[in-house]
């Protein structure tokens, strides 16, 4: 294993060990079944020979996910260092299961959490999961946008004086748009509180390598952060980082971590997590000014196309929106007269240029570390064209991102309890046992536990005339929702 004083961050322990592996050519007698290949003809064709040869289970010279004591638990603390916390663990469940792991292993059945209602719903399938009980800080809407905000300071110190015995706070830091909250004074104020301070940074792995970005959870001193490198770090999809503080309890984490995390880690992903630590923690100062430029290029080239508005560090007031994180090019429509959803759809079919998101209002671009310019070029002249083509009336248009919530039960309480399924049009005044959500960005429109209004059914039905993919219910069609029985 690797002393504190050896930390060398041009290695990655994961990687070595499975160039090791392959040259010893071992004859494998353990799963996975296709035997690096062999066994599955059309699978080598098709992801080839080098990704099939390290597709191995746990073994002595690889480590084990469930109890890394050598190379795996070597790229932990390698990790650890280059974002600047005191442990890392290495997921391969997506920051979804990171999210659910910080939840789960800072509060228990009845304890209070205080977050932002805008939420990703892996946040809220954790409450579910560990029986907390939510205090939601609804955030400021901007109307022109459509989009949800941060929190307000004061609204949430106000909320942990209201809940003294609440054991954590949430942040979005940024949010899918870019808003962030004010990270460092929420910290503070959740130490202050004896409260642990969680950050889902799900799209900030940018943060901890440029200081040129909002300030990331890890170097103003919070408790736990889910970063998915997978999303502007470079790893492969599924992968992503846990990190956490100095008081924390990092056995008790991984405790938490394996009751819920595959025994079968995959090494595509936990490698590819390594060498995409390596890249950033030699290379990411320079790697992420190259996509703040890009990104600010694409900003100015679209706001002088006229009708778009791909806002930015003017949308800094200090308070719910803190702070930009100008790597998020997110992209309002309505000035054309056609909601986000429609022009992700024209752009996708029409011009074969796939974006991020669509929603009511906007559409994200998301650029990283692997864009280039004449892509965001393309991106510009297929805008300008739609612009030109499908422009229509924007009265019409509904605007509205973020409906605050009546809550009548804990998400547990909800998930759980005896159903009736109702038609959507009757479900005004009852409370939902499921969530209903467009996805992406994946922040529930209706959450179990809250009531059913007619608001968020105009919402929902205008969403699904858009053409916005609405997820969460068990009837697919989503004509029908579980509702609480009386």
């Amino acid at each position: 294993m690797l002393g504190l004083e050896y930390l060398n961050q041009e290695r990655a322990p994961i990687l070595e060990a499975l160039k090791k592996m392959k040259a010893a050519r071992l004859v494998p007698f353990d799963v996975p079944g296709h035997k690096r290949g062999r066994g599955n003809k059309e699978l080598v064709e098709f992801l080839g020979q080098d990704c099939l040869d390290v597709d191995v289970n746990s073994m002595k010279m690889l480590d084990n996910l469930c109890h890394p004591v050598s190379v795996i638990r070597d790229a932990e603390k390698l990790a650890a260092e280059a974002f600047g916390a005191t442990n890392s663990f290495l997921m391969v469940g997506g920051t979804t299961s990171s999210v659910q792991a910080m939840v789960l292993s800072t509060v228990k059945p009845g304890e209070k959490i205080i977050l932002p209602r805008n939420v990703h719903r892996s946040a809220i399938n954790a409450l579910i999961l560990s029986g907390a009980t939510p205090i939601y800080i609804n955030p400021q809407v901007d109307e022109r946008l459509g989009i949800s905000l941060g929190m307000k300071t004061a609204e949430v110190i106000d909320a942990m004086k209201k809940n003294p015995d609440a054991k954590a706070v949430l942040v979005n830091n940024p949010t899918y748009y870019g808003i962030c909250s004010d990270i460092e004074t929420l910290t503070k104020a959740a130490h202050a509180h004896g409260m642990k301070l969680l950050a889902d940074e799900a799209h900030g792995t940018q943060l901890y390598f440029s200081s040129k970005l909002p300030k990331s959870a890890m170097s103003v001193g919070a408790d736990m952060a889910a970063v998915s490198v997978h999303k502007s770090g470079g790893s492969l999809t599924q992968s992503s980082i846990l990190l956490t503080g100095e008081n924390i309890n990092t056995g008790y984490v991984h405790q938490i971590i394996n009751l819920t995390q595959s025994t079968s880690a995959s090494y595509l992903l936990m490698s590819s997590l390594d060498i995409s630590r390596r890249n950033l923690a030699l290379h990411g100062e320079e790697i992420f000014d190259g996509v703040i430029e890009l990104t600010e290029y694409a900003r100015n080239e679209i706001n002088s196309l006229g009708g778009y508005y791909a806002y930015g560090a003017e949308m800094i007031n200090g308070d719910s929106v803190f702070d930009f994180d100008t790597t998020k090019l997110s992209i309002c429509t309505l000035a054309i007269g056609l909601a986000g959803i429609e022009v992700y759809d024209i752009l996708r079919d029409e011009y074969d240029i796939q974006m991020e998101l669509g929603d009511i209002a906007n559409i994200l671009a998301y650029i990283s570390i692997g864009d280039r310019k004449k892509d965001i070029e393309r991106l510009v002249s297929a805008l300008a064209d739609i612009k030109r083509n499908y422009r229509k009336d924007p009265s019409k248009l509904l605007k509205l991102e973020y409906i605050d919530p009546i809550v009548d039960a804990t998400p547990k309480e909800a998930f759980y309890a005896n159903k009736k399924s109702l038609p959507l049009e009757e479900t005004v005044g009852e409370t939902a046992a499921e969530f209903v959500m467009c996805y992406p960005p994946g922040i529930p429109v209706l959450a179990p536990g809250e009531r059913v209004t007619k608001e968020i059914l105009d919402y929902i039905r205008y969403a699904k005339r858009k053409g916005c993919q609405i997820t969460g219910p068990e009837d697919m069609s989503i004509e029908h929702l579980q509702v609480i029985r009386d």
